[in-house]
């Protein structure tokens, strides 16, 4: 009977001491200067991100954002103007908003079962970024910010890239009467309209 009783107690201890792996030093320093850590030990305690909601985190030289999939409230996003390569958000089911323009992503993955849920997406001057991983293609395309060169796909494995840039191309740009523009031409805060080949249009509008 003590040792049952000695066990329940103790597990309200094993629980708050979960930690989450941060291996990016700039990562873990961000969480530190946001009161949700202390220390540089590549961790952060689970209780302390799991409940956070909004995450402010441009310009940080962040390369890595292993354990985000860890800050399961989280909904809104904002992690450009850094310096990422991989950015898997499938875990992040309650996402309403996400910025991260201006990486050097070359896989980024928003199939977390709640594409209606997220409202606002721009991930654009991500120039090596070819695909991007989703649950619903359309709605993808005709609601979220995408460079030229980039793709949605509900499955980034290289034949489905290849199959991508087979069947979709960019015939041309125009603005919401038809006229046709270049896409070197800086349309700033004017929606305009990605016309591929395949029949896609997207809505896109440069907002800096």
């Amino acid at each position: 009977m003590n040792a049952k009783v000695l066990i329940f107690l103790l597990l309200p201890f094993l629980t708050i001491a979960q930690k989450t792996y941060i291996p990016d030093d700039a990562f873990e320093q961000a969480l530190i200067n946001l009161d949700l850590d202390d220390s540089f030990d590549d961790s952060v305690y689970t209780s302390a991100v799991d409940t956070v909601t909004i995450l402010y985190i441009p310009n940080e030289d962040i390369v890595d954002l292993t354990g985000i999939e860890d800050f399961t409230a989280l909904t809104e996003l904002f992690c450009h103007d850094n310096q990422l390569l991989h950015l898997d958000l499938s875990n992040n089911t309650n996402l309403f908003e996400l910025n991260c323009n201006s990486n050097q992503l070359i896989s980024l993955s928003v199939k977390n079962g709640n594409y209606l849920g997220l409202w606002y997406f721009t991930a654009v001057d991500n120039l090596n970024l070819a695909c991007i991983e989703v649950d619903n293609i359309s709605y993808a395309y005709a609601n979220w910010l995408i460079d030229p060169n980039t793709a949605f796909s509900t499955d980034c494995t290289g034949a489905s890239i290849e199959e991508i840039y087979q069947k979709k191309r960019l015939v041309k740009v125009v603005d919401l009467l038809g006229r046709e523009i270049a896409t070197k031409e800086a349309v700033k805060h004017i929606p305009i309209l990605y016309i591929y080949n395949d029949g896609t249009v997207e809505r896109r509008m440069v907002i800096e």
